[in-house]
């Protein structure tokens, strides 16, 4: 059985790879940019397929599945604040989601996320796999990317194609430095994080994220989701979990929610004044401020899906830090 892994150079996709390759599968091809760096793959990128080619180009994933009878889409633009992250994920759904079709591939699994779903602030009762989706402000681009581009999955469901998606929570692992939440761990380590915020995140191990995309591959009903999540945290908890897993001091003071929003607010301006995408805004810091809870009931009962304690997460993190440098 050939399979194929797009976004397999990224956080995720490299650790489905891998873990494709661990369980035996030996026809795995995977879709990259021509210019893709290959150090999440390691040595694995010596025991795939390559294909070159984008998301963005649907006669490329045409291409890259002739002869698959699996698709893996784990690719996209992970930029909270990034609009063109959001044309980018939301046009690539719609393009993998047309090459399935014409490729008749057997399978399809899709990488979505919790921030695709309706937001649920009662603890007591956690968001689930049914919670609705709303439009509201606390709504960030990559969030409605990953919402545009599960409506693109459902309309391929109707058109016959056999997809399940994943819905990962705030993912944490050892990875790159420089990306996703790493950078939240690289600032922990620095001891750059002296503050944080009144909220609270579902949090999940990277590594478990990718076995349940393996899982939901062999177990899962077709058109359903599967919340892949760990542990309900507060804010607080995270990034004392990771300052003691680094051995420095934790953060001592909470921010006030009017100043994580002034300060959103004029990173909107300076990126807005060079052109960039806004590493923080006013919608991440409102956000931030808030109690998100979800619930990984599904995936346990239906998928088998085991998930580790944050703790055991932080512990991998500072480890590989300490081993890259």
């Amino acid at each position: 059985m050939k399979i194929l892994v797009t976004g397999a150079t990224g956080f995720i996709g490299s650790r489905v790879t891998r873990q494709l390759l661990d369980a035996g599968h030996d026809r795995v091809r995977i879709l990259r940019r021509e210019h893709s760096c290959l150090d999440l793959l390691g040595d694995t990128s010596d025991h795939v397929e390559h294909r070159v080619g984008d998301m963005t180009d649907p006669a490329s994933l045409l291409d890259a599945m002739q002869g698959v009878e699996v698709v893996f889409h784990t690719a996209a633009v992970v930029h909270l604040g990034s609009e063109r992250g959001r044309r980018v994920t939301a046009t690539g759904a719609r393009n993998v989601v047309d090459a399935a079709i014409r490729a008749g591939i057997g399978r399809l699994i899709h990488t979505s996320s919790i921030a695709a779903l309706g937001r649920s602030d009662n603890l007591a009762q956690p968001g689930d796999e049914s919670t609705q989706w709303e439009p509201d402000g606390l709504n960030t681009p990559y969030a409605v990317a990953k919402h545009e581009a599960e409506l693109e999955i459902f309309r391929g469901l109707a058109e016959g194609l056999d997809a399940v998606m994943v819905n990962p929570s705030v993912v944490f692992g050892p990875g790159r430095k420089s990306e996703n939440t790493s950078l939240i761990c690289a600032a922990v380590q620095a001891r750059r994080v002296f503050m944080y915020p009144a909220g609270s995140i579902s949090v999940v191990d990277v590594d478990d994220v990718a076995a349940g995309h393996l899982l939901a591959w062999e177990r899962g009903q077709t058109g359903e989701r599967y919340i892949l999540a760990g542990e309900n945290l507060s804010w607080l908890k995270v990034l004392t979990t990771l300052a003691e897993a680094f051995q420095v001091p934790p953060p001592r003071w909470r921010i006030p929610p009017a100043t994580a929003i002034a300060l959103g607010a004029a990173i909107e301006g300076w990126s807005a004044l060079f052109r960039r995408s806004p590493v923080f805004s006013r919608v991440l810091a409102r956000t931030n401020n808030r109690a998100w809870s979800v619930s990984n009931e599904k995936a346990v009962r239906e998928l088998g899906c085991i998930f580790r304690p944050f703790g055991e997460t932080a512990a991998r993190i500072a480890a590989a830090f300490a081993e890259n440098g």
